[in-house]
């Protein structure tokens, strides 16, 4: 398994809230290595143990079981004859190298999972903090959009009120005017 870098972690870039790495909530867990560690050998045996699961390794495996029986019982070469000892011999030795190493891929397997887990719980947990923020964000700006509706309210009742004042002079004056004229 291959770790992710952790030297763009280190260094603070200011990127868009999109562009960040998505695994950055998996970088946490990168300094954790499993009980076996994380050296050429561990590597390796869990290489075998993935091994051991294919069809590739039963295909071969039967193939060679097969011919080792057929040479034997034809009397082709007689090194392991019936009952196979040397034959179960192979099997026991295999599954004494086999059980340990499927153990240990299992093992690392384990802790890649619950380090994924942790890390998508807290995605999952910073996701949830953003939605309520953005969902403050929200009322808030609701709320400032109510005060301004109110504030243009109020200042459209005062301009009809000043507009009707306006017109209302504008007639008294109008009528003084006409009031002062002489008459023909």
């Amino acid at each position: 398994m291959t770790k992710p870098d952790v030297s763009a972690a280190a260094t603070p870039e200011k990127k868009p809230q999109h562009e960040h790495h998505h695994f950055r909530f998996h970088l946490p867990h990168v300094h954790l290595s499993s009980a076996f560690g994380d050296d050429w050998f561990a590597l390796k045996a869990e290489g075998f143990a993935r091994f051991f699961g294919t069809p590739v390794f039963l295909v071969v495996q039967t193939v060679l079981v097969l011919l080792w029986i057929i040479l034997n019982v034809t009397g082709v070469t007689n090194f392991d004859i019936y009952p196979f000892i040397l034959l179960n011999l192979a099997f026991s030795l295999q599954s004494a190298y086999a059980a340990p190493l499927i153990l240990l891929a299992q093992t690392r397997q384990s802790d890649r999972d619950k380090a994924h887990a942790d890390a998508d719980a807290k995605h999952r947990e910073d996701l949830a903090v953003a939605a309520a923020q953005r969902q403050d964000l929200a009322a808030q700006e609701m709320e400032k959009l109510a005060q301004l509706l109110q504030q243009n309210t109020k200042l459209t009742e005062l301009t009809q009120q000043l507009s009707e004042r306006i017109e209302s002079l504008t007639r008294e004056l109008h009528g003084k005017i006409l009031a002062s004229l002489p008459k023909p």
